[in-house]
């Protein structure tokens, strides 16, 4: 018996978005500590990394661990069934489902739907836990903002860190532009910059899977930027008490061109 009522349906809804042009289709693994999704995107180049945690549910039952593929394409189909007010919540009795049941619940409307799954070949990728020698949290409204500007001159978005703050620049072949964000201490913890930098980083990463993962940024006010000289780049969203969403981008290697 497996059950996950969501606290906030829209939240979901805001999760599939953000994944559904990285990833098409992945494993939705449960337990009893809650659901996690891992998927690489086609090219290779990024990994999307999906937690969300037993305590953050309304309602939370996982009898035995379940593997279940299914379509994100499918999945964002049955959630446009639902309105932005409705109870979500996910039910299978299975022990090893062929279908995944939703419930879309309003004050006055039940719908039910059924997706059917998919069995996929997909590796469970051991992501290590990384201590990174640059850390940055930042407005997410900013962060996309800035992304969304300089990808306008280049599809190359480099990034470097300092103590002071962050820079995003580009250079491309109708000139060139940064922007410098300094870290900035307030009350208002959306509106917060902080940077933590043991060891400044220079990298460079395609802009369009920055701007196709910024979608998660409806999810969360602040997004956490972690990094290491040659290493992924970590864009993560925190979830509050429901877990995160990360997608770890790796760096371009001497300019060449994003597959």
């Amino acid at each position: 018996m497996f059950e996950a009522k969501f606290n906030d349906g829209v939240q979901f809804k805001k999760i599939v978005e953000a994944v559904k042009e990285l990833v098409k289709n992945v494993n939705l693994e449960a337990n009893g500590t809650g659901i996690s999704l891992q998927a690489m995107d086609t090219s290779h180049v990024a990994l999307v990394a999906l937690q969300l945690n037993e305590k953050g549910f309304k309602k939370y039952r996982c009898e035995k661990s379940l593997t279940m593929g299914l379509s994100i394409e499918n999945l964002q189909k049955i959630l446009k069934c639902s309105g932005n007010d409705d109870q979500i919540t996910l039910r299978t009795q299975d022990e090893e489902p062929t279908t995944l049941s939703f419930t879309f619940e309003s004050k006055n409307r039940i719908s039910e739907f059924q997706l059917n799954l998919m069995s996929l070949d997909q590796e469970q990728l051991g992501v290590p836990d990384t201590e990174y020698s640059s850390v940055v949290r930042m407005p997410s409204n900013e962060f996309t903002k800035i992304c969304r500007e300089l990808g306008n001159i280049n599809e190359a978005i480099g990034i470097e860190t300092s103590k002071d703050g962050i820079k995003f620049y580009v250079k491309g072949d109708i000139g060139e532009g940064q922007v410098s964000v300094k870290a900035y201490d307030t009350e208002k913890i959306e509106e917060r910059v902080e940077c933590d930098v043991d060891e400044p980083v220079n990298l460079s990463f395609a802009v369009r899977y920055f701007n196709l993962f910024n979608k998660a940024s409806a999810l969360s006010n602040q997004v956490v930027l972690s990094m290491s000289q040659d290493q992924p780049l970590v864009i993560e969203y925190v979830l509050e008490e429901m877990g995160s969403l990360k997608l770890y981008l790796a760096p371009k290697i001497n300019d060449e061109e994003s597959q």
